[in-house]
């Protein structure tokens, strides 16, 4: 059996990377350790600490992903109220690159945001991923 346990990302500002995502995404800090002449960072949702993480290193360039790039992390919300305050927040941040949008089955209601480093942000609600999708059949 095979577990995906954490993404690892090099990012230009660790603390912009930090803060985006605490602000955005309700990860915290769940560990920090010396490395690569700075310090790494591993960032969970609450309660998911032992299964999803973020690791966060200093260095590397920034993205620059062309607009009609839908590369990106997803996130489920609870509500379209969530996604549309998510991306009202992200609007006045000046990181809104999806305005809130009704896809089709597949894609539910989402916005895009720029995280500090350039990756692209969904956050989604109707998607048949994540909290209260069980219910939802798989398209």
């Amino acid at each position: 059996m095979t577990s995906l346990t954490h993404l690892a990302l090099h990012v230009p500002d660790l603390d912009a990377c930090i803060a985006f995502y605490e602000a955005f995404c309700g990860m915290r800090v769940i560990c920090e350790r010396p490395g690569k002449g700075s310090r790494i960072v591993w960032m969970a949702e609450p309660g998911k600490e032992h299964q999803f993480i973020f690791v966060i290193m200093p260095g590397g360039q920034s993205r620059h992903l062309a607009p009609d790039d839908y590369s990106h992390f997803g996130f489920a919300v609870d509500s379209r109220e969530r996604v549309d305050a998510l991306a009202q927040q992200a609007q006045l941040a000046g990181c809104l690159i999806w305005p809130p949008k009704q896809g089709d089955l597949y894609t539910g209601y989402y916005c895009g945001l720029r995280d500090p480093a350039g990756n692209y942000v969904e956050f989604s609600y109707g998607q048949p991923l994540g909290p209260g999708s069980e219910h939802l059949p798989i398209p």
